[in-house]
């Protein structure tokens, strides 16, 4: 999830190197992996010092005590060995602005940072009840288990302790209060360093690509070369002497070295100083009203007794209200008529397109946190034996669920993670800006607005392939959950016969862009500052050239297989508020499909369970079931994206349920 980073050097050579602006580079080009905290640490013979906040990264080496302890560090110890440490945090466990819940961790005796989510957090807690909980952050529980093995242990047999009772994904940088050593250590591989070419000192970060170009936008060129930068591979450890930077590197499942291994590590008595300005934050969302779903729930069934009176197809379960639907003299609709089965390609197929390289990686796996990406993952990890490094855009309605799901699957399949983190604030307050315009003129077509900020992951797909020099991009989309609704409610007709929702003929994009001209003519709320992010959403979408290999053109998508292989493999983790696997990691759906089923009759669920009847893989019973179950409302997930783009529940579900509907 987040970003770690830093610099260490031995003393002898650090007048040559700009040390300052390589940590701030590493600040600045880690920033992409989280936005809402950051925090450093600085070590020297005599101390650790650290300090954080709830702000980016680019506003903390702004301020004055960031370049205080920069300077101070390296004014006083021009010969002596200096250690900085960085973090850039995406918040998942515990709240930004209680600042013991950023990081970088102190737990005493260790100082550390952490990216990814341990899953089983709470289960670690609960096993080990002599341990106390401080803080509402996953990593504390991480380094007191690690620290309570210390006692008893060395430090290698320790870490990999640790590593073995946790679940999900930790990458750690740690220092010591009596060890005079940098440790780093990963389950997936997502870290990375390079040492100098005199060996006096290293850089270190989340990604190859960052230490690229830390080291080009620093004009380190003569300093360290590229081409020895060296992966810690999944479930290892880099141990470094603090006297002369002598790395110690081992893989966890090396056992018979790890019983005989006890480096010689000097010990030392540092001091331990927090220097955060610890300035008390307000909760935004702490105002929010609490919520009696029940009247929702009476407006719901009354919905629902019209909603079941409309005329269906005999063969699909598609209404009347979908969208340019026709029904033959037998009630057979046209996008049942005109529909064409799947004909998976087949293995072989696939193989014969994947391009071969001398990379490190086979492929590129977007990794959105649903269940067909991460099936996905495991088919290509676990059945055609590959080897992926995986990539997710976070723009801000990726629910926690989502992630921890993320780093179930890339901990266990030790398969490394690079996460793009979008101005989550920003975005989320665009967001806001368009469902309050919608609100204004509740107009069905103008609905994906609401997920436009979400579309850069196809450019994001590219631009992270080419920074880790990836030929292949595989996306895990299940071509059943097509909808032609969607744009059906721009006006726009469908494209029988084919499921790629990225091809519209030029004229239906001039139409797509006329009607959502119209409207913004209609409520001029609707040009607001995410003007610009809406037009490069719509460019990345059907625009931009779509190079992707979809796994799911060469395989079966088997729903069963599918729920089976996550939930019982992976431990995969299910939303409370429904039974489906299917966009429960997507904070907006429960949202907008309650909007199009209180608005128009169907949702999504109703167009995905189509498809599968038309592919012979359920009946039309078992169809209407699954949809009556699906469209149940979500009010818990609806009320998290509400508090979350700071709406008010009551007034937008009294707006929703009022606005004039299609039966």
């Amino acid at each position: 999830m987040c970003g770690i980073f830093g610099f260490a050097s031995n003393g002898k050579s650090i007048k040559n190197l700009n040390v300052e602006s390589t940590i701030n580079n590493l600040y600045k080009l880690s920033e992409t992996r989280g936005k809402e905290a950051s925090g450093l640490i600085t070590i020297d013979s005599s101390s650790i010092k650290y300090i954080k906040d709830s702000i980016s990264p680019s506003k903390l080496i702004k301020r004055d005590d960031y370049k205080k302890i920069i300077k101070n560090l390296l004014t006083k110890n021009k010969e002596e060995t200096v250690v900085i440490i960085g973090h850039s945090r995406l918040v998942t466990n515990g709240e930004a602005e209680n600042n013991d819940n950023n990081q970088p961790v102190d737990i005493g005796n260790i100082v550390g940072v952490h990216n990814g989510i341990i899953t089983n957090e709470s289960q670690l807690w609960e096993d080990n009840k002599n341990l106390i909980k401080n803080f509402d952050i996953d990593t504390e529980v991480f380094f007191k288990i690690f620290d309570q093995f210390l006692i008893n242990n060395d430090l290698v047999a320790s870490i990999s302790k640790t590593f073995k009772k946790i679940e999900g994904v930790a990458n750690i940088a740690a220092v010591f209060k009596k060890l005079n050593i940098l440790l780093l250590s990963t389950n997936n591989g997502s870290l990375f360093y390079v040492k100098s070419k005199d060996s006096s000192s290293m850089i270190f970060a989340s990604e190859k690509f960052i230490i690229e170009q830390v080291i080009e936008k620093s004009n380190l060129e003569d300093n360290y070369d590229i081409n020895f930068i060296k992966h810690v591979v999944p479930n290892s450890l880099a141990i470094f002497s603090l006297n002369d930077l002598e790395a110690l590197e081992l893989e966890f499942n090396n056992v018979d070295v790890l019983k005989d291994l006890k480096p010689n590590i000097e010990l030392k008595n540092r001091n331990v100083e927090n220097l955060s300005l610890n300035e008390l934050k307000v909760l935004e969302n702490d105002a929010f009203e609490k919520i009696d779903f029940t009247k929702y729930y009476e407006v719901y069934k009354l919905n629902k007794e019209k909603i079941a009176k409309l005329r269906r197809c005999r063969k699909c379960i598609l209404p009347e209200t979908m969208p340019f639907i026709q029904f033959d003299n037998d009630g057979v609709c046209n996008y049942c008529k005109s529909y064409k089965k799947h004909e998976p390609k087949g293995i072989e197929e696939l193989k014969k397109i994947l391009t071969k390289t001398n990379n490190e990686y086979d492929c590129l796996v977007t990794l959105s946190g649903g269940r067909d990406s991460c099936y996905g993952l495991h088919y290509i990890k676990e059945k055609l034996g590959l080897n992926p490094v995986t990539y997710t855009y976070d723009w801000g309605m990726v629910t926690d669920l989502a992630r921890r799901n993320q780093m179930r699957m890339c901990g266990k399949l030790g398969v490394e993670h690079i996460l793009v983190s979008a101005d989550i604030k920003k975005k989320r307050d665009n967001i806001r800006k368009n469902v309050s315009a919608w609100l204004k003129n509740p107009e069905l077509g103008m609905i994906p607005l609401f997920m436009a900020g979400d579309k850069q992951y196809f450019y994001w797909s590219n631009k992270i392939a080419e920074q880790t020099k990836v030929k292949n991009i595989i996306l895990c989309e299940n071509l059943l959950e097509t909808t032609r609704f969607k744009t059906g409610f721009c006006g726009i007709s469908p494209t029988h016969g084919t499921a790629n929702t990225y091809t519209l003929s030029i004229s239906k994009k001039f139409q797509m862009l006329f009607y959502y001209g119209m409207n913004f003519l209609k409520t001029p709320s609707y040009i607001n500052s995410s003007l610009l992010d809406t037009v490069s959403a719509f460019s990345s979408y059907y625009v931009m050239e779509h190079n992707f290999i979809n796994l799911f053109d060469y395989i079966e998508w088997n729903e069963n297989i599918i729920n089976d292989i996550l939930l019982n493999n992976y431990n995969w983790e299910k939303s409370p508020d429904t039974d489906s696997t299917w966009r429960i990691g997507d904070g907006t759906a429960a949202f907008y499909n309650y909007i199009y089923y209180t608005m128009a009759g169907l949702t999504e669920n109703d167009t995905f369970r189509s498809n599968q009847i038309r592919e012979g893989q359920i009946t039309r019973d078992e169809a209407i079931k699954l949809s009556e179950e699906e469209n149940l409302p979500r009010f818990e997930s609806m009320k998290w994206y509400l508090d979350t783009i700071n709406l008010s529940f009551n007034d937008t579900l009294n707006t929703i349920n009022n606005a004039p509907k299609l039966y």
